[in-house]
C-alpha cells in the first residue's frame, strides 16, 4: 500500500459510509424493534453534527501536530467506532457509537489532504486535489449499491466494512505515509466554540425530528428552538473572541463566500431530504428490498462525478451563479416529477426524476464549493473550505429533521409529497440565492481545496 492508496482508503471509507447507512436505515429499524424515524434520524444526524462542529478544530489540531499522526488518530477511532455501531445493543448506543465515528473522520479528512499533497510534487498537486475530490462523487455513485449489497447479508455489514480497511491503512500507513512537520504552533483550536455549535445544531433537530410527538407549540419544542438560538448567539460570540475560532467571523465579510456558504446550506438541506425521501419510499411505499433500493437510487448519483469533473470551465467563463441556478432548476423538475408521477413506478417515475436530481447535484453542488472557497485568498483555501464544508453538514441535519417531521406529521404515502413540496422550496431558496454570486474579476490564483467531500 503507498502513499496514495493510504490516503484514499481513508477518506473513502468515510464518504462511503454516509450513503450505506441511508440504504441500511430500514433494517437497523427492524433490529431494534420500535425505533421510530425520529430515533433512527439520529444515525444519520449525530454524524453529521460532530462532524460539522469538529472538522476545523480537528485540521487545526492536524496543523498544530502533524498530519500523519492525527490521521491514524482518525483512522483508529473511525475504525474502532465502525465495530462498536455493529453491535450496538440498542439504538441509542448505535448514535452514540455514530457521533465517536464522527469525530474519527473530522480528524482523518483535513489531514488527509495535507498527507497527499506533501507526496506530490508540485507539478501534480492540483492533479491530486482533482483526484482527491472525485472519491466523493465516487463514494456517492457506489455507495447505495454497495449498502443493498451490504445490508441484504446483514446491517453490520454496513459498518463491519470499514473494519478491515481501517486495519491495512493502521498498519501500512507508519510505513508509507510522509512524515509532515508540524506548522508553527498557534492558538489552541476553540474546543467550547465547538461544544455550543454541536449542542445548538442537536437542540434544533431534536424539536424539529420530535414535534409529531410534542406539537409544534409544546412547551418541548419551543424549549429547544429557543435553546438552539441562545446556544447560537453564544457561540457567535465566542467566535468574534476566540483566536482559533470554528467559524472565523472574517470570512464571512468576504464578497460572495457569505452568500456562497449560505446557499450551500440550503441545498444541503434539499440533498439531504432527497436522498432520504427517495429510500424511505423504496422500502416503506414499494417494500423493496436493500438491494433493489441501492440499485434505484444509483442513478443519481452516477451522474454527480460526471459532470463535477467537467463543470469547472463552464462556471468560470459564465460566472458560478448561473450555473448553479441551472442546476437548482434541473433537481427542482427531477422533485416536480416525483410529486406528480412517482406513483406510477420506478421506470417512469423514480428514475427520470433521480437521474434530473443527479444532473441538478452535478451542476450545484461543485460550483457552489468553488464559487465559495474560490471568492476567498490563497492563504484561507484551507479554513474556508472547512467552513463551507461544516456548512453542508449542518444543512444536511436540517434536511434530515425537517423530512422527518413532515412525514411523522401527515402520515402515509401522501406524506411524501408534503416532504417533496419542502425540497422544493429549499431548492427554490437556494436558486434565489446564487444570485447573489458575484463573477470574479480575476482568475483565482489557484484551484481551492475543499475540506472534504463527504
Amino acid at each position: 500500500m503507498g502513499t496514495a492508496a493510504a490516503v484514499v482508503a481513508g477518506v473513502a471509507m468515510v464518504n462511503l459510509d454516509l450513503f450505506i447507512v441511508n440504504v441500511a436505515l430500514p433494517e437497523v429499524g427492524e433490529h431494534f424493534a420500535g425505533a421510530s424515524l425520529a430515533s433512527l434520524s439520529w444515525v444519520l444526524n449525530a454524524y453529521a453534527v460532530i462532524f460539522a462542529a469538529l472538522l476545523v478544530p480537528a485540521g487545526n489540531l492536524a496543523d498544530r501536530t502533524g498530519a500523519r499522526r492525527v490521521y491514524l488518530w482518525g483512522i483508529a477511532v473511525f475504525t474502532a467506532a465502525s465495530a462498536l455501531c455493529a453491535f450496538s445493543p440498542s439504538v441509542w448506543a448505535l448514535v452514540g457509537a455514530r457521533a465517536v465515528q464522527a469525530a474519527g473522520g473530522a480528524l482523518l479528512i483535513p489531514a488527509s489532504l495535507g498527507l497527499l499533497l506533501a507526496a506530490t510534487p508540485p507539478e501534480r498537486r492540483i492533479a491530486a486535489v482533482r483526484g482527491w475530490t472525485a472519491i466523493g462523487g465516487l463514494s456517492a455513485a457506489l455507495g447505495p449499491a454497495a449498502g443493498g449489497l451490504l445490508t441484504g447479508a446483514d446491517w453490520r455489514w454496513a459498518f463491519l466494512v470499514n473494519v478491515p480497511v481501517g486495519i491495512a491503512v493502521l498498519t501500512a500507513g507508519p510505513r508509507v505515509l510522509p512524515a509532515v512537520p508540524p506548522a508553527e504552533r498557534g492558538p489552541r483550536p476553540d474546543v467550547l466554540g465547538a461544544g455550543l455549535l454541536t449542542v445548538a445544531v442537536a437542540a434544533v433537530a431534536l424539536g424539529l425530528v420530535k414535534s409529531g410527538d410534542w406539537g409544534w407549540l409544546s412547551a418541548e419544542v419551543i424549549g429547544s428552538l429557543v435553546g438552539a438560538a441562545v446556544l447560537a448567539a453564544g457561540f457567535v460570540a465566542r467566535s468574534a473572541r476566540h483566536p482559533a475560532p470554528v467559524l472565523p467571523l472574517s470570512l464571512l465579510r468576504v464578497p460572495s463566500f457569505s452568500p456562497a456558504t449560505f446557499a450551500n446550506v440550503l441545498f444541503a438541506v434539499a440533498f439531504a431530504a432527497m436522498l432520504l425521501s427517495a429510500v424511505l419510499w423504496c422500502r416503506q411505499v414499494w417494500h423493496w428490498g436493500p438491494l433493489r433500493t441501492g440499485l434505484a437510487v444509483a442513478p443519481g448519483p452516477l451522474m454527480v462525478p460526471l459532470l463535477a469533473l467537467g463543470i469547472g470551465p463552464v462556471a468560470r467563463k459564465v460566472g458560478s451563479g448561473p450555473v448553479a441556478a441551472l442546476g437548482c432548476l434541473a433537481f427542482a423538475a427531477g422533485i416536480g416529477w416525483w410529486y406528480a408521477w412517482m406513483d406510477t413506478g420506478y421506470a417512469a417515475g423514480m428514475m427520470p426524476g433521480m437521474i434530473l436530481t443527479g444532473i441538478g447535484v452535478g451542476l450545484v453542488l461543485p460550483t457552489l464549493i468553488g464559487a465559495a472557497v474560490g471568492a476567498l485568498p490563497p492563504r484561507s483555501f484551507s479554513t474556508g473550505s472547512a467552513v463551507v464544508t461544516m456548512a453542508r453538514q449542518l444543512g444536511t441535519v436540517l434536511g434530515i429533521a425537517l423530512l422527518v417531521a413532515v412525514l411523522d406529521t401527515a402520515g402515509g404515502p401522501d406524506a411524501f409529497g408534503d416532504g417533496w413540496l419542502l425540497i422544493l422550496a429549499a431548492t427554490a431558496a437556494t436558486a434565489a440565492s446564487c444570485a447573489l454570486l458575484r463573477r470574479p474579476r480575476t482568475a483565482p490564483v489557484s484551484e481551492p481545496t475543499p475540506a472534504t467531500t463527504a
